[in-house]
């Protein structure tokens, strides 16, 4: 989750991403116990600058969701209101047609978000000049 929330928070009209978990029943999640959650973020936008369904594009470009993965790793689009899940069923459905290779994407209503540890914030830019110049 940490590359989504560096290039999230690039994008004119984003506002903020945080990452965390998001998905389970099991209240508390962390990373060294995430329990039935899944590794997620909140991306935060203005509408008036970029839509909800950019971000579902810009979503769709930054990762695979082509294969089954566990709990924790799993590909999900978690939706606010029924807009939001409407588009994000078009985008799977999309994502379908474009080839042969079946889709992997849950897409449920959003359940509480926990905010993942400090160490976890915008990780990617607190590494070394060397990992984050991706030399």
């Amino acid at each position: 989750f940490w590359h989504p929330q560096r290039d999230f928070k690039r994008l004119r009209g984003v506002e903020d991403c945080v990452v965390g978990y998001c998905g389970g029943q099991k209240k508390n999640p962390t990373y060294r116990n995430i329990m039935d959650s899944t590794e997620s973020y909140i991306v935060e936008f203005d509408p008036s600058i970029i839509s909800y369904e950019e971000i579902l594009n810009e979503w769709a470009d930054m990762h695979s969701p082509y294969y089954p993965s566990k709990t924790q790793y799993r590909s999900a689009i978690f939706y606010t209101s029924n807009k939001q899940r409407e588009a994000a069923l078009k985008k799977v459905q999309d994502l379908s047609k474009n080839g042969s290779k079946k889709v992997y994407v849950d897409v449920e209503p959003v359940t509480s978000f926990y905010r993942g540890e400090e160490y976890h914030q915008d990780f990617l830019d607190k590494q070394t000049s060397t990992y984050s110049s991706g030399l």
